[in-house]
Formats: C-alpha cells, sequence, structure tokens
C-alpha cells in the first residue's frame, strides 16, 4: 500500500494540489453568505450568481497569498513580508518530522508515532532549557540534543517491537502517541515542569538569551534557527538514503525485506535504526517549538504537526527535498489560513478539508490520472500502423 501511495509521478503531485484547490474554491463559495443571496434568483440573473463566487474565491485565496506570502496592503515592508517568515516557522516542525516519517516510509513502516516523538522531545529539550543554567551556546545544543534524543527513544520503542516481535508499527505508534498526550498532561501538573505560582499547565519560560533558538532576523520577525536546522536535516536525510550503506539497506528492506534478508541483510537492524531516526527527527521538531516558536512547554506543544507531517511525507514522495518543498506549502496553507479566515469570514476548515484532499489523491494516483486523462506510468506507447502513417 505504501509503495502505490509512492508511486505516483510529480505531475500527479501538482495536479492533486491543483484538483484540491478547486475542490476548496467550491466549498468557498459554498459558505459565502453572498453566493447562497444570488443562488435563489440564479436562473433570473445568472451574472449575479457568477460574480458573486468569483468574488468569493478570488478574494479568499488573496488573502491567503497575503498571509502566507507577502502583504502588499501592509504599510511597511517589515509587515509585508512578515507573512512569508510566518510560513516558514509554520513549516520547521513540518519539515523535521515529515522527513522522519519519510524515512520510515523508505523502509517499509508506516509511522503514525510522529506526534508522540514530537511530545517527549519537547518535554527533554524543555526541560533542559528551563532546568539547567549553562553557557550560551552548551545550552542550547544539549536542549536540541535532549529533544533529538527523547524522540529517538520513543521511536525506538516502536522499532524495537515491531523487529523483535513483528508487532504491528501502526498500532504501537498511535498508542505511543496517547502514553505521550497522557504524559505530558500529567508531567505539567508536577513540582519539576509546572510555572511557579501558577496552576496552569505550563512550564517556566526557556531562557531566550541560553537555551532558545535564536532569531535570525530579529524581533518582530519569529524565524529562528530551527529553519536552518530543517535545512540541514534535509540535506543529511538526502545523504544518508542515496549515498551511505545504511540508506542503500533501508531502501532495500523498503522494497522487499525478503530479498534483502536473502541478501544477508539485517531486517531487524534496518527497521530499528529506522524508527530511531525518524523519532530523532521529530524530536527535533519537538524541540522547534519549544526552543524556538512558543519557548515554553505546554500541552499543546504537538499541535497538529505530527499528523500533517504524515501528509507532507506522503506529498513529498518520502524524499527528502519533496518533503521539504511539501513542508514549505502546509506551512504556507497554516500561515495563511488565519489571514483568509479574519478577512473574509471563510472557515479556517477549509484549509483542512484541502490538506485532507490532497492526502486523498496523493494515495489514489489513479484517480487523477483519470481525471485528467494521463496514462498509466510504464504503459508502453502505442505505435502507428503503417496505414495511419500513410494516413
Amino acid at each position: 500500500m505504501v509503495r502505490e501511495m509512492l508511486s505516483g509521478s510529480w505531475l500527479v503531485t501538482v495536479l492533486a494540489i491543483v484538483v484540491a484547490l478547486l475542490i476548496g474554491g467550491v466549498l468557498i463559495a459554498g459558505a459565502d453568505a453572498r453566493v447562497q443571496a444570488t443562488a435563489g434568483y440564479l436562473f433570473a440573473r445568472p451574472a449575479d450568481f457568477f460574480g458573486a463566487v468569483w468574488d468569493a474565491v478570488y478574494s479568499a485565496y488573496v488573502a491567503l497569498f497575503r498571509g502566507a506570502v507577502y502583504d502588499f496592503q501592509a504599510g511597511s515592508f517589515t509587515r509585508a513580508i512578515r507573512p512569508l517568515t510566518e510560513s516558514l516557522v509554520f513549516s520547521v516542525p513540518l519539515i523535521l518530522t515529515g522527513l522522519g516519517i519519510a524515512v520510515a516510509f523508505r523502509a517499509g513502516l508506516f509511522n503514525i508515532g510522529g506526534q508522540g516523538q514530537i511530545i517527549v522531545g519537547g518535554i527533554v529539550g524543555g526541560y533542559i532549557g528551563f532546568g539547567f543554567d549553562l553557557p550560551v551556546v552548551l545550552h542550547v545544543t544539549l536542549a536540541a540534543i535532549g529533544a533529538a534524543l527523547g524522540g529517538a527513544i520513543w521511536g525506538g520503542i516502536a522499532g524495537v517491537l515491531k523487529a523483535k516481535t513483528g508487532a504491528n508499527e501502526v498500532i504501537v505508534t498511535i498508542m505511543l502517541n496517547n502514553i505521550a498526550v497522557y504524559l505530558i498532561a500529567y508531567i505539567l501538573t508536577t513540582r519539576a515542569f509546572q510555572l511557579p505560582n501558577s496552576s496552569l499547565p505550563k512550564s517556566p519560560p526557556i531562557p531566550a538569551d541560553s537555551a532558545a533558538y535564536p532569531l535570525l532576523l530579529g524581533p518582530p520577525f519569529r524565524l529562528h534557527a530551527g529553519f536552518l536546522l530543517a535545512i540541514a536535516a534535509t540535506v543529511l536525510v538526502w545523504w544518508l538514503l542515496e549515498r551511505s550503506t545504511i540508506g542503500f539497506e533501508i531502501r532495500a528492506v523498503g522494497a522487499n525485506a525478503n530479498a534483502a534478508r536473502t541478501a544477508g541483510m539485517s531486517v531487524e537492524r534496518v527497521l530499528i535504526f529506522a524508527m530511531v531516526f525518524a523519532g530523532l527527527l521529530a524530536g527535533l521538531g519537538g524541540s522547534a517549538q519549544v526552543l524556538g516558536t512558543e519557548r515554553v512547554l505546554t500541552t499543546g506543544v504537538a499541535a497538529s504537526y505530527g499528523f500533517d507531517a504524515i501528509t507532507v511525507a506522503l506529498l513529498g514522495r518520502s524524499r527528502p527535498w519533496g518533503t521539504f518543498l511539501a513542508g514549505l506549502l502546509f506551512g504556507a496553507l497554516k500561515a495563511g489560513g488565519f489571514l483568509m479566515q479574519s478577512t473574509t469570514s471563510t472557515p479556517i476548515d477549509i484549509i483542512l478539508v484541502v490538506q485532507s484532499v490532497i492526502v486523498l489523491l496523493i494515495a489514489a494516483p489513479p484517480l487523477v490520472r483519470a481525471i485528467f486523462r494521463l496514462p498509466a506510468p510504464g504503459r508502453p506507447r502505442r505505435t502507428r500502423t503503417a496505414k495511419e502513417a500513410a494516413a
């Protein structure tokens, strides 16, 4: 099933996004009050209806662009480019966690545990951040390493159970997600993690001068060094999968585990490594939230990034740079959705529908090919007969 999901071409991916945006446009128009009003006399004055549809869809997507890329109505250049930086901020945990899920996909594992791995990584990295007083460079480095180790351990649990007992990784990672959710809810009520003199489930703030990721552009922008970490992780994953021996083994096991075992590869070792490495990257995604964006540990530290990252990995075809670009796209959708909702009253759930449709179409490449009448991959081209050539 995973191999089928990842078998489509880049053209199919682009067309899936186009179809999703078209369906989103239909939903935007259907939710608009003016469109609903003009639909009552559609046959009497059809121009009013179609004009209302155009205005609703156009204004919503323009607002989405303004909130995600460049706000051309802003009063200053700083405010105009801030949406782009916000898109990059939202993309960091998506890219890091998506890369981890992509590595697991390439090994033939369906890792649903990104959410729990982000949470555990955030817990460990956050505690090192606010619980210790260390020199500047050492502090943020140890906090990031701790977050990575926390996520790696959480992912490794599923990997060991899969390799040693054959446990289904989907079920195991889902259960680990639930454990992580209740774990963070509990520890934020303990004295070691709770903000002093507060009853809120919230940790003390991360020291901005020592343990937080430094801002790349300075205030008022929130873009932090975690974005550089995401770029470095993308390069590392590309090298790992395409140039290293363990990467070859990961791809071999994902293609055919029995053949890889016959060739002398340790399938168990590869499965464990893939899940540990996936958890490590997701833990870094948690560090981006705690040490970079939020700079405090809360129960919502993972938001929905762990599940959105599955979509990012699928959209990127489990290729490192494809996942990176997909993370940028979904970060832009997330950032732009807020302005679209506030300026046009369009439900932000439309963005979730667009993302879901993209997943649906990515998971069913034949459906996209049928819509656009594209030939199936691998099908030989039809050659012209002598009679057709003469004609």
